[in-house]
């Protein structure tokens, strides 16, 4: 991945919405989500959905396919992998399993934050 693919991607997602967005689409998984249950999971209106989702797809972090009347979103899982993998490459003196939180350590983390 190169410099600029990553901050085109980090970019997108350094706004609310549209890291919420993102996260939920993460949760979903594969199979991903319409535009109406998004809206609805996160109480954004349709316009402002389709603006923050138009984001995210230009930084090629979720992918949009048609079912029947319904567009469904998706993350881009390989590119979301190789983002966490450009941060984490040349971590800790070249040994990046010593830089991946365990999700113990993660949830440590957000409760930390959220205490500062």
């Amino acid at each position: 991945m190169t410099d600029s693919l990553a901050v085109r991607a980090f970019g997108a997602l350094a706004q609310d919405t549209r890291l919420a967005v993102y996260r939920r689409l993460v949760e979903a998984g594969p199979a991903g989500l319409s535009a109406g249950a998004i809206a609805e999971a996160l109480d954004v209106p349709a316009p402002t959905l389709s603006f923050h989702l138009a984001q995210l797809r230009g930084a090629g972090l979720i992918t949009q396919r048609r079912d029947s009347r319904s567009l469904i979103y998706a993350v881009d899982v390989a590119l979301m992998n190789t983002l966490i993998g450009f941060l984490s490459d040349r971590c800790c003196g070249g040994q990046p399993d010593l830089c991946l939180p365990t999700p113990k350590s993660a949830s440590d983390a957000r409760s930390r934050r959220k205490a500062v």
